[in-house]
């Protein structure tokens, strides 16, 4: 079983209505709240796209180099449920995903994330040979059913595993005091392999409620905390 399907299966079943990740980009003096349902429909989409338009099967490399944002779990969470294999170098990789500002990417495709609050796409023309990812994966399927078996032995991040991967997110949700039901306020970026593992993966394996803070603002923090209700902070 794919590392996405343990982790938002249990939720899809019990309570697939209820936020997942709200994210606030102080910057922009944004908040978009995403239910569980709706981060799964994202991720499925991703997952169709890569598998439809560049073939990724399990184990094959897709890069990700993008900061911590909602569009960045949908890129994840998607890429982990086809089987791909998570990686930052892209000289390898099927595809890899960069922000708007960070330029080319040495892989066979790049997938450039607009990271527009409202989840609209680049608003031009990609550089020559790169992909709008909002404007393509945005017209994938809504459901995906993984093509081959994902063992649990197949690599997810940087080489670890997809069990060995979610064992760690569950120490490490443990370790910060994450339980099901809590809510987790966090300006941690999601470098790879630990501040995804910390910001992101230990959250969602807890079953908790994720409220990502890009560009804090400190005067900010105490208020979102607040109008969140947050019950534990990742700063």
């Amino acid at each position: 079983m794919s590392l996405t399907e343990h982790l938002l299966r249990p939720l899809l079943t019990s309570s697939a209505a209820r936020p997942l990740i709200t994210h606030y980009d102080d910057d922009a003096g944004s908040r978009i709240e995403l239910s569980v349902a709706t981060l799964a429909n994202w991720a499925a989409k991703t997952a169709n796209w890569l598998v439809e338009e560049f073939d990724v099967e399990p184990g094959d490399e897709v890069a990700v180099d993008l900061p911590a944002h909602w569009q960045t779990a949908g890129v994840l969470l998607g890429a982990w449920w086809c089987g791909a294999h998570v990686v930052e170098d892209g000289s390898g990789a099927r595809v890899a995903f960069a922000a708007p500002e960070a330029g080319a990417r040495r892989a066979a495709a790049t997938a450039i994330v607009s990271l527009d609050p409202l989840g609209r796409g680049l608003g031009s023309a990609p550089p020559d040979g790169a992909f709008d990812y909002l404007a393509e994966a945005r017209l994938s399927g809504d459901e995906f059913s993984p093509l081959f078996p994902i063992p649990g032995d197949t690599p997810a991040l940087l080489g670890t595993t997809v069990d060995d991967l979610l064992a760690r997110a569950r120490e490490r949700a443990t370790a910060a005091g994450i339980g099901a039901g809590d809510r987790v306020l966090s300006t941690r970026e999601w470098t790879l392999p630990e501040g995804v593992l910390d910001g992101l993966l230990a959250p969602l394996a807890a079953g908790a409620h994720l409220v990502q803070v890009s560009n804090a603002v400190p005067g900010k923090l105490d208020d979102h905390r607040e109008a969140e209700r947050t019950t534990v902070n990742l700063n």
